[in-house]
């Protein structure tokens, strides 16, 4: 086996994000030659941080190889907020990156996150108390929900200030019965229809035809938001994303490049432990030691809500690898937090079953039966927990048994210097 990974890798986070993934995809460009770093899934919601000695930065929508001077595609199947993304480039610059925007191309069909997006998302969450569903509140689900249905402002439309204008004013419209009485706002219109013409003069816009010259990048890294546990099919509805976090999207933009499967790993990031940013079901949860774990960019946000530690789960890493369609390989994040004594998950307790794996993933169903009933089954499952081992090859090699995989990155601490490479395979 390779002592590390030179062909195309596919990132994508097996829990509920914050796993790990901007500092895997850091490590990648940085210890081999990279042509790209393609984002494929999510928006501006992204919060992968990246140390690299002195410099720090929490990548949002800017590729997380970009502090090697790696360049970055965002893909048209991300959601694009420009407000947001000028902001990045300008923490980017002041990190020493010569032009941010030089490394950037966003594909056409990419869609628009505006600030109406986000007040409408704001709102909503507001009025459901304390039955929300989870959120960043940036509007990310409302620009995916407001495209199934109508004609969505998408990055092509920035070059087109009349168009624009017609899509922004019907999404105002249709949004502002909601915002009322709200205290959200958005800039007007036409102040919107200005930042993005601005934005559509800087950035390189590209269409299908970017996505064809892939092929003579080189290496490609695929970067993933959000985690698998979250994705709008398999994740426990309702507390879901509304975008695919799955590999799927790479993997299709990989197959039409020509690069078979034997130039593909689809790398999985978990931590040593168990997170979850905001509601919904979290069976190895222990609220009872939740300052354990310090967190440098990770706190309590307004729709968010409280960052969530548990043990390590397994049953529910598995089946998140099951709806990869399986994962080539492990980047085992977090290893400096286990001297202080993390258990594993050895079975759910639910009802007067003890369950050594849980069901699914299931087909696609619009109406999320399945899904809903394994997120009930969630809410009232209990763990069975063991301690695992404080010593961390023998905690990455339970890790590799645990879940049948091969460990083949380990991050012992936040720096770029702390991860290493590993060929940790499952015991016989």
């Amino acid at each position: 086996m390779s002592t590390h990974i030179d062909g195309h890798v596919v990132v994508v986070d097996l829990g509920f994000g914050d796993a790990g993934k901007g500092a895997t995809v850091d490590r990648l460009c940085a210890q081999h030659p990279t042509g790209a770093v393609v984002r494929f899934n999510g928006g501006a919601q992204a919060a992968h941080r990246v140390v690299a000695g002195d410099r720090e930065h929490v990548f949002r929508q800017f590729g997380s190889g970009s502090l090697t001077g790696t360049r970055t595609l965002l893909a048209g199947t991300v959601a694009v907020e420009p407000i947001d993304l000028a902001r990045e480039a300008d923490e980017l610059s002041a990190l020493g990156v010569a032009d941010p925007f030089a490394l950037l191309s966003v594909h056409r069909d990419a869609l628009l996150t505006t600030p109406i997006h986000a007040a409408t998302n704001r709102a909503r969450e507001d009025a459901r108390g304390t039955g929300r569903h989870g959120s960043c509140g940036l509007g990310i689900g409302e620009t995916v929900a407001w495209s199934l249905t109508h004609d969505a402002p998408r990055v092509a439309d920035c070059t087109e200030p009349d168009l624009l204008r017609r899509k922004l004013d019907a999404l105002a419209r249709a949004c502002a019965p909601v915002i009322a009485d709200s205290g959200h706002h958005h800039p007007s219109v036409a102040d919107l229809v200005d930042l993005y013409r601005e934005f559509a003069a800087t950035v390189r816009i590209v269409g299908d035809e970017e996505e064809a010259r892939l092929a003579t990048y080189g290496r490609l890294v695929f970067e993933g938001a959000q985690g698998v546990l979250l994705d709008e099919w398999h994740g426990f509805h309702p507390h879901t994303t509304w975008s695919t976090v799955t590999p799927d999207h790479a993997l299709a933009v990989l197959r039409g490049i020509g690069a078979g499967l034997e130039d593909v790993t689809v790398l999985g990031v978990t931590r040593s432990y168990q997170t979850r940013h905001g509601a919904g079901p979290f069976p190895s949860e222990d609220s009872t030691r939740a300052d354990r774990f310090p967190e440098a960019a990770n706190g309590t946000g307004r729709y968010q809500g409280g960052f969530r530690t548990g043990a390590l789960d397994p049953l529910l890493l598995r089946y998140a690898i099951r709806a990869c369609g399986g994962v080539d390989g492990l980047a085992l994040t977090h290893l400096d937090r286990i001297d202080t004594g993390i258990d594993v998950v050895t079975a759910h307790l639910v009802d007067d079953q003890r369950l050594v794996d849980i069901a699914g993933p299931f087909p696609v169903d619009p109406e999320y039966v399945q899904q809903s009933a394994l997120t009930a089954q969630l809410q009232r499952t209990r763990v069975e927990l063991a301690a695992a081992p404080t010593d961390p090859a023998a905690f990455t090699a339970l890790v590799a048994a645990e879940l049948g995989t091969p460990v083949l990155m380990a991050a012992a601490g936040p720096d770029r210097s702390d991860i290493t490479d590993t060929t940790t395979v499952p015991a016989a």
